[in-house]
């Protein structure tokens, strides 16, 4: 067992704890004061450096500006430090960014029906163009404008698997043209369509079967047509009738494996532009299969190991480097069809659905539909898609130069605000919904090559975009005014720019006085010692030149200075825990104080209003104002202003009716005691004996103060330290007088009438239980049966005697 030491009630563990925290909490605390002056970490030696910093850094022209002993670096700092030591505001070179804009066409308000327009003048976001002049550090705000247009121009290409699989499926596309063309006039009325057509590499899976296979892949008897990558069938047009003859001429064909080649038919509509004819609108690839697919790597089954160059391969429609080219990657494509604003909708059927959707997860803008057994679903398929995507609008960026990074707020319908990667888009907008974005583009420093940048913006699967221009601010306006070889750096060995010099190559020192390889001799040296001392720098810095350079202290607020870096502005006395009382400044470990305050901490206040008493007089003409404090001469008083005066006669009255509403909730003052009543602090005591006693610390007041009831209460009045303390006990004293008879006699009476109470209850009771006996008794005398025999032990009152002698006459 281990044995648990303690020290005053805190265990050893609880010590360590707390020692590590204290560590911890001065390690944090000096890691911000650090990251806090970025300035001066930064240890920039020109104007054009510093500013590059951050967007809270300034560099101070003056010339005169640095003390001795501080380097050129000490001139970049935070602006408001900057000032506090004495640089004027017209002196700081502090630039910032700007923007412009330079195409501003408004977003069109057109209706369906309306006079049509060209495609390139229909416009959707605004502006189009802009001009950012940034500063390294400080984020510009653009602000962009989506409107979805009405009656929008739309591409329509559909790429079909026709594997035999799928021939089902080419019967019902056969008359897609027309009745598409139909359907989508609901949406617009600039409308074309396209069409192609895609099975597999012709290397692959056929490289093992005979060529009689590869003409007629099908079943023998099956009429199919031999293998092929990918054929552009029918260029868009708005032609819905030639759609259908020419896609009703279409064959199947076959396949040994169940993955098609459709990712090289997709990479080469995206890129084939001019063979497709896409034009500047919305542009929808509808791709319609019942299988799975290959990609990047899955031509290495058939020899072909060449990555895929993403380049339009058509010769007479056809793509004509399947055999050459390997499949391409879902990155590369992805990659074409943003580039090239094109929306995918992958139609399959219900077996590849989570293949499918999970493939739409990676490529933006994307849709999947289930396509029923034969296709007979498609137009709805292809116009529940459609309006799926229109519905959402992404903003995405090109590649951000070195150093720059942007961010998103989006403010979309019903007061929607989004922010972060969900700040790039807005959904559930309708025809005619306008929604805005924020945009904040924010450089760090300055680009290598030091030469304007630009970036584009757009929404996902459209064409229009909005080009920003980038320039940096990467010198101050004063680098245009130096002076090369100028005379104050050391006969022309430095340009004079921005108030310090910019030392040629192979210069050092403030003034590039000395050249790097004489930095440091015994000789230069001396002059770095003070008095002939031995310490160099007062081991406060280096001697460069012959010249000290003061270290710099790990809190970037804190300086040595001096000829001999002797001097700091931190070493000063301390007055409640702040240098120099927090009202003056650390000059050469002397405090420096602010106007009306003087002593060696700067903690003497020479402002007198702080001692003046209610009556006008400094310190109520009992005292002396020392430092913005009373000190009372005449031992009576005290008090901050030594107007309060515990023992003089009159005190108990004055303080009577609050320590009665405050202690008893009764008095004069019992509806207002809250608020004239709160300037002593209450102790309620049980009885005269706890009561505090005159000591010789301050002055007390014994008081006896009697209520409207003529009841006594007792309580002690004390200012300790300005503390105002009232004393008292907690039960009144009331005599036993007239008063009480009133509340006797209540008494009594109260009493007499509960007694006649209960007595006349008691004979109401008597009389029922009366009246109930005697009406037994009635009722039992009317059932008894009485017997007429006489009794035999009954014997007559009545005596008769016969006189013997009588005869009867």
């Amino acid at each position: 067992m281990g044995v648990r030491l303690s020290v005053g009630g805190i265990n050893q563990m609880d010590l360590k704890l707390l020692f590590i925290s204290a560590l911890l909490g001065i390690v944090c605390c000096s890691s911000a004061q650090q990251e806090g002056n970025e300035c001066i970490k930064a240890n920039a030696l020109s104007c054009g450096e510093c500013i590059q910093v951050g967007a809270k850094c300034g560099w101070c022209t003056d010339t005169e500006f640095l003390k001795q002993g501080e380097p050129t670096s000490a001139r970049c700092d935070e602006l408001e430090s900057l000032r506090k030591r004495g640089c004027d505001a017209a002196r700081i070179e502090n630039p910032h960014g700007s923007q412009k804009i330079l195409k501003n066409k408004a977003v069109t308000n057109r209706k369906k029906g309306a006079e049509k327009l060209r495609p390139e003048d229909i416009t959707q976001i605004q502006p189009q163009k802009l001009s950012l002049n940034l500063r390294s550090g400080e984020p510009q705000n653009i602000k962009l404008k989506f409107k979805r247009a009405e009656d929008y121009p739309i591409d329509l290409y559909y790429l079909m698997d026709l594997s035999y699989s799928m021939k089902d499926d080419l019967e019902n596309v056969k008359n897609l043209g027309t009745s598409l063309m139909k359907e989508m006039s609901k949406i617009t009325s600039d409308f074309r369509i396209g069409f192609g057509s895609f099975v597999e590499k012709t290397v692959m899976p056929y490289i093992s079967t005979t060529p009689a296979k590869l003409l007629n892949p099908c079943t023998v008897d099956q009429n199919c047509t031999s293998p092929f990558s990918y054929k552009n069938v029918l260029k868009l047009t708005s032609n819905g009738q030639q759609f259908n003859i020419l896609v009703g001429n279409q064959q199947i064909s076959g396949n040994l494996d169940s993955p098609e080649g459709g990712f090289d038919a997709i990479m080469q509509v995206a890129v084939c532009g001019e063979h497709i004819g896409w034009r500047n609108v919305t542009r929808l690839l509808v791709f319609s299969t019942d299988a799975g697919f290959h990609f990047a790597g899955d031509g290495k089954l058939g020899g072909i190991v060449l990555p895929n160059d993403g380049k339009c391969h058509l010769e007479n429609n056809m793509y004509s480097m399947s055999h050459y080219y390997d499949y391409p990657s879902i990155a590369h494509l992805v990659q074409k069809l943003s580039e090239n604003n094109i929306q995918t909708i992958f139609a399959v059927t219900e077996e590849f659905q989570p293949v499918y959707k999970e493939l739409k997860n990676l490529i933006p803008k994307s849709a999947v539909g289930t396509l029923s057994a034969n296709s007979s679903n498609v137009i709805n398929l292809i116009v529940d898609a459609y309006n799926s995507l229109s519905s959402e609008v992404i903003l995405e960026n090109s590649k951000l130069p070195e150093g720059v990074t942007i961010t998103y707020q989006s403010h979309c319908k019903n007061g929607v605000v989004n922010e972060g990667e969900s700040g790039r888009k807005c959904s559930n907008i309708s025809i005619g919904d306008e929604v805005s974005f924020n945009i904040n583009i924010t450089a760090q420093g300055c680009p290598k090559q030091d030469k304007p940048e630009s970036i584009k913006i757009k929404p996902l699967g459209f064409t229009e975009e909005v080009e920003i221009l980038l320039s940096f601010i990467c010198e101050c306006e004063c680098h245009k005014h130096g002076i090369e070889n100028s005379d104050m750096c050391h006969n022309g060995n430095g340009t004079f720019e921005c108030g310090a010099c910019r030392c040629n190559k192979g210069r050092v020192g403030r003034q590039c006085e000395c050249r790097k390889d004489e930095v440091s001799t015994e000789d230069l040296d001396k002059n770095c010692r003070k008095d002939n001392g031995t310490d160099i720098c007062s081991n406060n810095g280096e001697c460069v030149c012959g010249t000290c350079e003061c270290k710099k202290r790990d809190n970037p607020e804190e300086r040595y200075s001096g000829k001999f870096c002797e001097c700091d502005n931190f070493n000063c006395d301390r007055s409640n825990n702040k240098l120099c009382g927090g009202h003056g400044r650390c000059e050469c470990r002397v405090c420096i104080c602010d106007a009306n305050y003087t002593g060696s901490a700067c903690d003497c206040s020479l402002d007198a209003s702080t001692c003046l008493a209610s009556n006008k007089q400094i310190c109520n003409g009992r005292g002396i104002c020392e430092c913005g404090t009373c000190r009372c001469t005449d031992p009576k008083f005290q008090g901050p202003t030594c107007e309060i005066c515990p023992t003089c006669p009159g005190v108990c009255t004055e303080h009577k009716e609050c320590v009665q509403c405050r202690a008893f909730g009764t008095g004069e003052k019992k509806d207002t005691c809250e608020r004239d009543c709160s300037y002593f602090n209450l102790i309620k005591v049980k009885d005269r004996d706890k009561l505090p006693q005159p000591v010789q610390a301050f002055p007390l007041m014994h008081c006896k103060e009697r209520d409207a009831n003529d009841c006594w209460f007792y309580y002690t009045y004390a200012v300790n330290n300005t503390e105002k303390e009232v004393h008292v006990v907690e039960t009144l004293e009331c005599p036993a007088g007239p008063d009480i008879i009133p509340i006797v006699a209540g008494v009594v009476t109260g009493i007499v009438l509960i007694g006649l109470a209960l007595l006349l209850i008691w004979k109401l009771l008597m009389i029922i239980h009366d009246r109930r006996e005697f009406a037994k008794f009635e009722k039992e005398k009317m059932n008894a049966k009485w017997d007429t025999g006489e009794n035999p032990i009954y014997k007559s009152a009545v005596t008769t005697v016969i006189n013997p002698k009588y005869e009867g006459k």
